[in-house]
């Protein structure tokens, strides 16, 4: 079979060889700061260097494009690496202080043409993965109803004949008149058949002069060019319908009614059916950038992914109970197959899968997700009548970390990509970094509108997106820039989202406790409903924490029990 130059593309990776001088390993590794493809071994050299200290190293598939080189216009002898926000015009470092960009902002260029290309290569392999290959589907589809409706007319036409021979003096004409129906009834279908045929003949063409001119896009050494050209919406797939076949029936051998006696062609009043679309899911995966410490594990995580899909049905692997709490409404994972749980008075207890009792806290949390566990292996929790987060150490030691001001902190969730800590508060969401420095605050859309009302519970996707579950305003999702991507609000009239987590494939996992619903909804990465994930029959009733360990089991807990469910849901 023929590779597509996307497969040679991807294939030739494995071989490129590493950037440093005489080495002739394979390149595995790339560095972001310095764009310089590495070996494993050259990329652990690399960082060990204290000039290097501050790299990013990555795996080569998630390297980050490097600017192409592009002398500025007006000073010939400085590159274009500037990008003025309010005139959206690529400059060099020198161009910035000209009058005319006085008292604008800058962005770095690289950054975001960066961005710019992988939103590109999205649009690539959706047309790629998903439009094209749909459509060739329904361009088979729409032949085969072609042959069908062939086949299908000559059993009425043989149908139609042994009827005629036997009354042949006295039908002729009979037979005659039905044929002309008939065979402007297939002419009608027929050329309806082949009218949607064209359309998707043009609609693939359409995809394919798509496809060629984002690929010229991402391939053009012009920066300005690039910059210029806007996201392409992708057309819709046209929809077509399937035909609706005329049937025969036989008729009584009477003279008198000739018509009768033969039969007559019957279209069914029935209005054409739509051909099925299949819903597009998300075809790839957009890969975070682990730090080096991470790469060995993460290729490890990368290699079990690939082999990762939701099962057929959901399988309850163990029940335990807790002591020391009467409901869990959050659990907080420890890296050594500890569980920190909560429930409705602030008891907050830490725990083993044994159920045994480690230890247990005194605090002002509710029905909320106010604890998480650190890549260090230290607890955080909030404190929203003294407005701070705390800090427990695995010395047990309890600090005052972070003051949130005017702000009252509920939700917390300790980043595994990067260790940020992301807080939900009446109104928005703050990023703080490891030593408690705040580094971004999101309140509002694009649209100057508030993007939250109540984050209750909070949590980050696999692509760095965060993602909260707000009692005013549903499951809201941001991007790590703090761009609002989408929001869910539910299947019916009424939602009402508690738990929220994400597992390794980016799915989205959240908890409905709508008294008539009380279910655990799957949505895919980019916020289309995929199913209900539990409901009663598995057990499931008043369901408020959800969490993913690193072996795929998802534990459950819930409101008016202090049993904790681990359930199978990934093959």
């Amino acid at each position: 079979m023929a590779l597509s130059k996307i497969d040679i593309r991807r294939r030739a990776q494995h071989f490129l060889e590493c950037g440093i001088e005489d080495c002739e390993r394979n390149c595995e590794f790339y560095c972001n700061h310095c764009h310089q493809r590495l070996c494993k071994q050259c990329s652990e050299e690399h960082l060990k260097s204290p000039e290097n200290k501050n790299h990013e190293v990555v795996l080569y598939q998630q390297r980050k494009r490097q600017l192409p080189v592009e002398k500025c216009k007006i000073h010939p002898t400085k590159d274009v690496d500037m990008l003025c926000e309010e005139c959206q015009v690529p400059l060099c470092s020198k161009c910035v202080t000209m009058g005319d960009h006085e008292r604008h902002k800058f962005v770095d260029l690289e950054a975001v043409y960066v961005e710019k290309f992988a939103l590109f290569q999205q649009e690539i392999s959706k047309i790629h993965e998903y439009f094209l290959p749909t459509s060739h589907d329904l361009q088979k589809e729409i032949k085969k109803d072609s042959s069908e409706i062939k086949y299908l007319m000559d059993n009425i036409r043989t149908c139609m004949k042994t009827e005629g021979e036997t009354l042949k003096s006295l039908v002729d004409t009979v037979i005659s008149e039905n044929m002309k129906q008939l065979d402007q009834i297939e002419h009608s279908l027929l050329e309806d058949l082949n009218t949607q045929d064209k359309t998707m003949d043009d609609y693939i063409t359409y995809l394919d002069n798509l496809f060629k001119e984002l690929h010229r896009c991402l391939s053009s050494t012009e920066t300005q060019k690039l910059m210029s050209e806007k996201k392409p919406k992708i057309r819709s797939i046209p929809e077509t319908t399937k035909p609706v076949t005329p049937g025969f029936t036989a008729g009584q051998y009477n003279k008198s009614n000739v018509i009768k006696l033969l039969g007559k062609i019957h279209v069914p009043n029935t209005k054409a059916e739509k051909r099925e679309i299949r819903s597009n899911e998300s075809v790839y995966q957009t890969a975070m950038k682990p730090t080096h410490k991470q790469m060995k594990e993460d290729r490890k995580k990368s290699d079990k992914k690939q082999t990762m899909s939701l099962s057929a049905s959901v399988t309850k692997v163990r029940e335990f109970t807790v002591s020391g709490v009467d409901n869990v409404l959050h659990v907080s994972l420890d890296q050594s197959e500890r569980l920190w749980i909560s429930d409705r008075f602030g008891n907050l207890i830490q725990t083993d899968l044994q159920r045994n009792v480690i230890q247990k806290i005194k605090t002002s949390g509710e029905c909320e997700g106010y604890h998480t566990v650190t890549q260090d292996r230290n607890l955080i929790f909030t404190n929203k009548n003294k407005r701070v987060i705390n800090r427990i150490t695995q010395d047990n030691n309890i600090t005052e970390f972070i003051k949130t001001g005017d702000w009252t902190p509920f939700s917390i969730h300790s980043s595994h990509i990067n260790g940020d800590l992301l807080v939900g508060m009446y109104g928005q969401v703050t990023r703080y970094n490891k030593t408690g420095k705040e580094l971004q605050n999101i309140q509002r859309d694009n649209k100057g509108q508030g993007l939250y009302s109540n984050p209750r519970y909070i949590t980050e996707n696999i692509n760095g997106d965060i993602c909260t579950s707000d009692y005013g305003k549903g499951v809201v999702v941001v991007n790590k820039s703090g761009q609002h991507r989408f929001s869910y609000t539910g299947q019916g009239s009424r939602f009402r989202p508690y738990g929220i987590c994400t597992d390794v494939l980016g799915h989205i996992l959240v908890c409905d406790g709508y008294v008539s619903s009380n279910t655990v909804h799957l949505l895919d990465q980019d916020g289309q409903f995929l199913s209900i994930l539990l409901t009663q029959q598995q057990g499931v009733r008043s369901p408020r924490s959800v969490c993913v360990d690193d072996e795929n089991n998802l534990y459950v807990g819930q409101y008016g029990t202090n049993t904790l469910t681990v359930y199978k849901y990934l093959q």
